[in-house]
């Protein structure tokens, strides 16, 4: 819901916009309030932004480009080390600022943030991840050579989730490349993403280089359909990210969409025990399950259908309370809507015929009766009809499915739409080699819940978790964010002699 801009000096801050390497107030008429989700306390109002404040950042992107596109790479190379070394420094007050506004405990907060930091350190060797090709004599004096350029005026619309680690993601690998970018974080968490802003001004990313709005739809389908804006960059819901591509698409964009899921983790019966039931509650409840990595089903093989007791006993140590109380587990789900939802979710399940093993929606927190708490939750006896399994359900909500053999499992998580990671718990390197070569889906993991690679490598989601060819860091994103140019050359002296006009396609 909307209000009006606080203008009391006892009312919550507003969240200023990034014009042009200056912080300034909107002058909208349309403002939404930031949440604390574990108290409900308003703690600041963001703005949607006006149509000309959106032009205006991306006319300061464009200014901006002239100049930035020429920056030697190791100057670009500099800011990005500088941003890393203060993105560390600061790592606590950021983490801070994220569980306040996102509800997520300090610890996964922390860990939010140096996902990010991780990537902004990969971007540092720009210096060998921007390089070219060369071929020496392809034909009698003739050379060829490749050089990666940047392409312009990048966006990025990045999602509630991960308010420190999706940002990183995107705007530190764009402007090192090159680029100049435009950032719209998500309206319902924008103080964490407007503190790595201020940090990246430290650094000394020049004005313009990167600048800051919010808002809902409307800014999201400007900036998809501007023509100065040559690619957009989309984390979040497979709907909005849908719609984005498309859009985009259609407009002359480079896309890069990553979007939903429903992530598996098959266990075998020869699995660790101790090991995959801490490595599946842990992924399933971690972040209050709001991952897009979450491990939301858990695909019991043969004798493994036995531990259900075992998961459920595990599950009910996690402690739930504020992101910020010491030896909190998850803390609150972002909103009320969001709680609505997933309770929602719940009752289908519970008509739908789902074994209830464990129920956290009347969970109770000292201290924090208005917050948007559920506790772990656990479904058996699930089939892939159900709407809890069909669904991603972005809550604490494990459900689980009993298969009899490997075969059977391969086929269940195949015949899923979703394509973002999967895993399998087990000690036969057979099992895992025939695990990860029959598998349909893009991130596997091998006694590991939540494959996501370490920045070295491209996240690479498939099917119906994503759109584009190329994933938001590593080695693609650096093709996502520039082009390649090839130059061949022929140079003569003033001894050679002319063998006249040449009418065919050939060098010799």
């Amino acid at each position: 819901m909307t209000t009006k801009p606080a203008v009391l000096a006892d009312q919550a801050p507003t969240v200023k916009l990034l014009l042009d390497g200056e912080f300034v107030e909107s002058q909208t008429s349309e403002w939404q309030d930031v949440v604390n989700p574990a108290t409900q306390e308003v703690i600041a109002q963001v703005p949607h932004a006006t149509d000309a404040e959106i032009q205006a950042a991306i006319a300061s992107a464009k200014r901006a480009y002239k100049d930035w596109k020429s920056t030697p790479i190791a100057a670009r190379a500099r800011i990005m080390l500088k941003l890393q070394a203060l993105v560390r420094e600061h790592m606590s007050r950021i983490a801070r600022t994220l569980s306040a506004e996102q509800g997520k405990t300090l610890a996964d907060a922390e860990g939010d943030v140096f996902r990010g930091l991780e990537v902004v350190e990969h971007a540092c060797s720009i210096g060998s991840l921007q390089l070219g090709e060369f071929a020496e004599n392809v034909a009698g004096g003739v050379d060829t050579y490749s050089i990666r350029q940047p392409i312009g005026v990048c966006a990025g619309i990045t999602p509630f989730n991960f308010p420190a680690m999706i940002p990183l993601w995107m705007f530190p690998m764009a402007i090192v490349c090159g680029n100049t970018f435009v950032l719209k974080p998500s309206e319902q968490d924008p103080l964490t993403p407007m503190l790595l802003a201020e940090l990246a001004l430290e650094a000394g990313v020049p004005p313009g280089v990167l600048n800051i709005v919010h808002g809902g739809k409307r800014v999201v389908d400007a900036l998809c359909t501007h023509p100065d804006i040559v690619a957009v960059s989309f984390v979040g819901s497979t709907a909005v990210g849908t719609h984005v591509y498309n859009l985009a698409s259609q407009h002359g964009k480079r896309v890069q969409c990553m979007m939903g899921a429903k992530n598996h983790a098959v266990v075998m019966p020869d699995a660790s025990k101790e090991h995959a039931l801490n490595a599946l509650v842990g992924a399933t409840f971690g972040a209050a399950g709001q991952r897009c990595m979450a491990t939301s089903v858990t695909v019991l093989v043969g004798d493994a259908q036995k531990w259900i007791p075992d998961i459920v006993a595990k599950a009910k140590t996690l402690k739930v309370n504020a992101g910020t109380e010491k030896g909190a587990d998850l803390g609150p789900v972002v909103s009320k809507n969001a709680k609505n939802r997933i309770l929602g979710l719940i009752e289908d399940g519970i008509e739908e015929g789902a074994k209830l093993e464990l129920d956290g929606r009347a969970i109770k927190v000292n201290g924090y009766d208005k917050g948007n708490f559920i506790g772990p939750t656990i479904f058996s006896a699930v089939t892939p009809s159900m709407k809890i399994y069909t669904t991603e359900i972005f809550g604490p909500v494990m459900v689980i499915v009993g298969v009899n053999t490997l075969a059977e499992a391969i086929e269940l998580v195949n015949a899923n739409p979703f394509g973002n990671g999967t895993g399998i718990f087990t000690q036969s390197g057979a099992a895992a080699r025939k695990f990860q070569t029959e598998i349909d889906v893009g991130q596997v993991g091998i006694n590991v819940p939540i494959p996501v690679p370490v920045p070295f490598f491209s996240f690479t989601g498939s099917r119906g978790s994503k759109l584009g060819d190329l994933g938001p860091y590593g080695k693609q994103v650096v093709q996502f964010y520039t082009q390649t140019k090839t130059v061949t050359t022929r140079w003569f002296d003033d001894r050679s002699t002319s063998t006249g006009v040449n009418t065919t396609i050939s060098l010799k």
